[in-house]
């Protein structure tokens, strides 16, 4: 019980946080001095919680709170899924801990309250871990609209901007419809186990029919909190607008939540896992992949670009799902476990990189006061750490050895290549084109940030904002330099993080990766050494060769001094920074093949100086086809409303008069 113990320890820490953060409206200092740290001490209990399980090997704790329903108390529960996520959790919550006093200075003084932001992200981070707690599923709920609506008020945070409250008005909106769908998947898990304990619920025989409806309100309203094309919407507009340590919370910590939720529900409590839903898991999440990372291309905003490619990753993650559904369902256990531990390495991977590059895109606008990539460039000479550790994230992001995306995004792959086993040959056919369209996402993955850091780090400053940006506090640096860390240790030793993972598909598919760590902790095979295998720290070791055996060339000499001097430039005027590639020409190409995909506004006309000026505006498409009719219909439907609010006593009796007729004739 003493890990809970620490659990639920450290959810009392994350609300007494937001207790603490009610007197900073007068003692601002105190949201970076009390608030935040007690919420580091909370990430931290919790991350301990969660190890101390995993090394357990099996254990489960349950307990009783005194707390809910006279009939229904609350239920808690850590095991082997709950404590993965929360230290995945935890370890988000310090980096953050670290880098949020600095990153919060420049707030004491602004228009935002900091109780508000203080208490609310106390709130937020209570809300996520009580949800991976949760044991009966009104907790559940009560926790998941906790998280849900604190988080709304920290994307409305900064509600002076009208982006700002719009992108908070969808987010809400869209989550409650995603809450709705959730419970009423509960209700019919409910309804057939006959009580609202998960206990209850595992142990209700539900088939047929019922069984693919629960699992499709599940999946519709898990994944529209996770961000899955097409009910993606909110993601670009809400993590953008909201203060970047809470943007790498809601990316980096957040969707997990609503992944954890996802595997709860289908892997756990539904179960009789059917192959053709794995089919639809992975066709979505192979959709999400792709489009989400032509979106990011398509992007200038630092952040946005980094919100889209939150629904590549969400994506790949559910490729992972999905592999992991279709062979359980079609009896193939081992692969369906090779599949699960692919998707949960890659939920804490791009929790470690995601909240890293989000982090350091909040060192980059609190230094620069710049979120545009054509207004960057040459902020690695003037923030060389930061530069550093989003260059680790880009890496690891892309999928490149030796950092954590690439055994990830590996294992992915292994997973699919073994779709010569399965019988049905649509599925043989299938999962290919799926590994297809991963491989295709993780070469558009690594061009995009090639753009990202090339435009954003190297070259000269675009501004005089980038040209004055400076390194930025120790604590900010530690809190990156924390996930970076993290990302190369995931990288080299996988044998490690897989042996911990292991433990959650022998509880939940009743079978492990038995064999990955065969040859020792230094080669990773899967399934096997006769499959594949991936040896992390021999690929660092020869890349340290290599850089070391040409440091040594170029000391003695083996390599000719070449004289450095301006080169030649047909006459013109040096170099300057409108000579540079920028991010827009850098997309072209790619814009111009995948154009169909996007809705694109592209002119050339003369300004009132009479200076040619381009403009590019690129939407998605899924916003006029799905959401623009439904706003319009909305909107409709309010102007026939208010035509029945006429002013006159006469015509609201009248109405009262007709309701009361009409429910006197439906009960009759």
């Amino acid at each position: 019980m003493e890990a809970l113990n620490l659990a639920l320890l450290g959810v009392v820490l994350a609300l007494l946080s937001a207790g603490f953060a009610l007197f900073s409206s007068h003692y601002s200092v105190l949201t970076r001095w009390l608030v935040i740290p007690l919420l580091g001490l909370s990430g931290l209990l919790v991350a301990v919680a969660g190890m101390q399980l995993l090394l357990s090997g099996g254990a489960v704790f349950t307990a009783e709170l005194p707390f809910g329903l006279p009939w229904l108390a609350w239920h808690v529960r850590l095991d082997m899924l709950s404590g993965f996520f929360l230290l995945l959790i935890g370890v988000v919550c310090v980096a953050v801990a670290f880098y949020a006093p600095g990153y919060l200075r420049e707030f004491e003084h602004g228009r935002g309250s900091m109780a508000v932001l203080g208490g609310f992200t106390g709130l937020f981070v209570a809300g996520m871990q009580l949800v991976v707690l949760a044991d009966d599923a009104f907790l559940f709920m009560v926790a998941w609209e906790l998280m849900s609506l604190s988080s709304y008020f920290l994307v409305t945070f900064q509600h002076e901007n009208a982006a700002n409250r719009r992108a908070g008005f969808l987010y809400l909106m869209m989550a409650e419809i995603g809450a709705l769908c959730i419970l009423l998947g509960y209700g019919v898990l409910a309804g057939n186990g006959h009580g609202f304990a998960f206990d209850a619920m595992r142990s209700a025989q539900v088939g047929g029919l019922w069984a693919t409806v629960a699992f499709a309100l599940a999946f519709l309203g898990f994944g529209m909190k996770a961000g899955l094309l097409p009910v993606h919407a909110w993601l670009p507009e809400a993590h953008p607008v909201a203060p970047s340590h809470i943007s790498a919370l809601m990316s980096g910590v957040m969707l997990k939540v609503a992944v954890y939720g996802f595997i709860r529900f289908s892997f756990d409590l539904l179960g009789g896992i059917q192959w053709s839903w794995g089919v639809a898991v992975l066709l979505v999440g192979s959709i999400s992949a792709l489009m989400g990372v032509l979106y990011a291309l398509m992007q200038h905003d630092l952040k946005r670009l980094l919100a889209y490619h939150s629904v590549e990753n969400i994506g790949i993650i559910f490729i992972g799902l999905g592999l992991s559904m279709v062979f359980e369902g079609a009896g193939h256990h081992l692969l369906a476990a090779l599949g699960l531990v692919a998707a949960l390495y890659h939920t804490i991977n791009h929790a470690l990189f995601k909240s890293l590059l989000f982090l350091g895109a909040g060192a980059v606008l609190h230094s620069s006061h710049q979120r545009d990539m054509e207004h960057m460039g040459g902020l690695l000479r003037l923030m060389p750490w930061t530069g550093l550790f989003f260059l680790v994230g880009c890496i690891s992001i892309a999928a490149l050895p030796p950092f954590n995306g690439f055994v990830s995004e590996w294992l992915t792959f292994q997973t699919a290549l073994q779709a010569w086993s399965l019988e049905n040959g649509v599925l043989r056919s299938l999962i290919p084109v799926a590994a297809a369209i991963l491989a295709l996402t993780g070469a558009l993955a690594a061009a995009c940030f090639v753009k990202v850091y090339g435009v954003s780090f190297l070259g000269q400053a675009r501004s005089k904002q980038a040209r004055k940006a400076r390194e930025v506090d120790m604590g900010m640096r530690l809190g990156q330099g924390f996930l970076a860390l993290l990302c190369l240790l995931l990288g080299v030793l996988p044998t490690t993080m897989i042996h911990l993972i292991d433990a959650i598909p022998r509880q939940l598919l009743h079978t492990g990766l038995d064999k990955a760590m065969a040859h020792g902790w230094l080669w990773l095979t899967p399934l096997g050494g006769q499959t594949a295998s991936y040896s992390a720290g021999l690929v660092l070791l020869g890349l340290l060769a290599a850089w070391w055996l040409a440091a040594l060339i170029l000391r003695r000499g083996g390599v000719r001094q070449v004289r450095r001097c301006d080169a030649w430039d047909c006459g013109f005027s040096p170099l300057n920074a409108r000579m540079q590639y920028t991010a827009t020409a850098f997309s072209q190409p790619i814009r111009r093949v995948f154009g169909m995909l996007f809705a694109i506004d592209e002119s050339v006309k003369h300004d009132e100086s009479g200076q040619l000026r381009h403009s590019l505006q690129v939407g998605d498409r899924l916003w006029g086809w799905l959401y623009a009719p439904v706003i319009r219909s909305v909107l409709q439907a309010g102007r026939v409303a208010g035509r029945l609010q006429t002013g006159h006593l006469r015509n609201y009796l009248g109405w009262t008069l007709g309701t009361l007729v009409v429910l006197l004739w439906l009960i009759s």
